[in-house]
């Protein structure tokens, strides 16, 4: 089988996953932005894999889609788990607790926020790990951004966690606070509200494999959902089994399962 592969970087994960598929006698193409155009030469592959959430990447996943050639993950859930707005929105359909947020111009945020509101999370609407974020603990702390609408958390003080998933198995983690995936992290049991979180998420979205960024607050115990992500790089994985191999397979499952309804 000829599989495209839309990836940022050909190392890590998806260097990993390219030996995993050719080791299986697949021939890989991986797609960068060096390199990636998105035409009708991207017709004669068989599969594809959306690695990256990156909207160039997402354009040539929606491309593929339309001219009915298996991908996964899904372009448009991918998006949604990009962006903020959307993400909030997937986590509450799934009926999981999120934290408030608040969205629009400096100068709207400013009139309505009141200091009981603090502290509160900046993130950018597009994104996804820790990259721009940081806490705003009062109105002064807030500086206006030209042009472009303030996505504001309200942020929760207690412990964080980064939960893995892949198929059945659910590997827990707690991480410094407003950490990415690959801060040093240190394994931990997992409780029954996580697995139940985790089973919330995959049945309702039907994910195979990814990670639920989590709080669990410190004053009430109760666990929140601060971020999803659909294709994590998996290097904190700290429990039993490779996770490239069982990704590889599910990838390849995929692919039998797409083919089917096409």
């Amino acid at each position: 089988m000829k599989i495209g592969l839309l990836t940022k970087r050909t190392t890590m994960l998806a260097g990993k996953l390219i030996e995993f598929f050719e080791t299986n006698n697949h021939e890989v193409t991986p797609y960068t932005l060096a390199d990636l155009t998105i035409n009708k030469s991207l017709l004669n592959n068989d599969y594809y894999i959306l690695k990256s959430k990156q909207l160039f990447f997402l354009y040539a996943g929606y491309f593929i889609e339309a001219n009915n050639l298996p991908i996964f993950p899904n372009p448009n859930l991918t998006y949604k788990h990009k962006n903020r707005i959307e993400a909030h929105y997937l986590i509450k359909k799934a009926k999981l607790p999120s934290p408030d947020y608040f969205f629009g111009s400096y100068k709207a945020l400013k009139q309505n926020l009141l200091n009981t509101h603090f502290p509160l999370i900046l993130k950018p609407t597009m994104g996804s790990g820790s990259r721009g974020v940081r806490i705003i603990n009062r109105i002064e702390d807030l500086k206006p951004m030209k042009g472009q609408l303030i996505y504001l958390e309200k942020y929760i003080e207690g412990t964080h966690y980064n939960v893995y998933f892949i198929g059945n198995d659910i590997c827990a983690l707690e991480k410094p606070p407003l950490s990415d995936e690959h801060a040093e992290m240190t394994k931990v049991k997992i409780s029954s509200d996580m697995k139940e979180f985790i089973s919330k998420w995959t049945n309702r979205y039907d994910i195979p494999f990814g990670h639920l960024d989590l709080v669990r607050e410190e004053s009430t115990g109760k666990l929140y959902v601060v971020d999803p992500g659909n294709f994590p790089e998996f290097d904190n994985w700290k429990c039993e089994g490779d996770p490239v191999s069982k990704i590889g397979n599910i990838l390849l499952e995929k692919y039998k399962n797409l083919k089917n309804k096409k």
